[in-house]
């Protein structure tokens, strides 16, 4: 296995951001660098230790998605090469499997969250008030229940340290206009639908996953970001399901459990993490390309 990549250090293209998990470059006005590192964030924090393997299984499986379900939506792949937009041996390596460039599009001011199965904020939600993003559900439903029908339940985009808060459609519909906001919820639901089948199919339930939208100068719609990812989704082994439980999960939810053991306070700094936790959590990420891509 390669070195870790916990930040990478490109001297040849103007340096965008950094994210949580990646770093973003310009390759021109119209065209992007994305590289995929091996840091991990967990209840918004990125940890101290990168997860060997991680960014690489982040970009083999998004680029899965990205081709499987291309002919719902136009997307942000150009087909380039990483390799050759960096300059030298050391930048090559640095973005060998974990980089895509993309084409450049102004990302949509929210989160589009898909929801299958009543679980995390959506359970939470659920048992304050009988609704998700004030959608209402049947009453006694219990956790990890799969919903009567997806639903598209919006998210704000909050600042880096801060936690995105869920919205009902009507405030997706003042920020982009009813046209638009209908327009990202239909796509949503179609891309969870048609993922989650297929996903079944390999022996893993999409309980819920999150994508991101940008435009064109022209205002026509495409799928950016990262897709139906460990890092963006809930994956579920559909062996071991049952309803009323929280289930183990194919994604960083098995980190978040264990730090729900430690006497921590869920604020930057992270807490160092022992070998065998890093390894554990590789290993999920790990099967979940091997299942889903074969």
């Amino acid at each position: 296995m390669t070195t870790p990549l916990f930040e990478s250090s490109i001297t040849s293209l103007p340096l965008l951001a950094r994210g949580k998990v990646r770093d973003i470059y310009a390759v021109s006005d119209d065209k992007l660098l994305i590289i995929a590192t091996d840091r991990l964030s967990a209840f918004d924090v990125v940890m101290p230790e990168p997860i060997p393997g991680k960014g690489a299984v982040l970009t083999a499986v998004a680029d899965f998605w990205f081709r499987k379900l291309g002919h719902i939506i136009p997307n942000q792949l150009t087909g380039i090469d990483p390799e050759t937009v960096v300059r030298g041996e050391v930048e090559k390596v640095q973005v060998r499997g974990r980089a895509i460039v993309v084409r450049r599009f102004k990302p949509l001011p929210i989160e589009a969250v898909a929801r299958g199965y009543l679980i995390g904020s959506g359970w939470k939600d659920y048992q304050v008030t009988g609704k998700v993003c004030g959608i209402p559900l049947p009453a006694g439903m219990r956790m990890a229940e799969k919903l009567p029908q997806p639903l598209f339940t919006p998210s704000t985009k909050a600042a880096a340290g801060r936690h995105d808060e869920n919205i009902e459609f009507a405030a997706v519909e003042k920020l982009l206009g009813p046209m638009l906001a209908a327009q990202v919820r239909d796509a949503t639901l179609q891309l969870y639908t048609e993922a989650a089948a297929y996903a079944l199919t390999r022996g893993i339930i999409i309980a819920d996953t999150k994508f991101e939208f940008g435009q064109d100068a022209a205002g026509k719609l495409y799928l950016i970001d990262e897709v139906l990812t460990p890092d963006s989704s809930r994956f579920w082994p559909a062996d071991t399901y049952q309803v009323g439980v929280s289930p183990p999960s194919f994604d960083k939810q098995f980190l978040r459990d264990y730090l729900e053991t430690l006497d921590w306070n869920k604020k930057a700094p992270g807490p160092k993490l022992p070998a065998e936790i890093l390894e554990k959590t590789a290993a999920k990420y790990r099967e979940a390309l091997t299942r889903l891509t074969g």
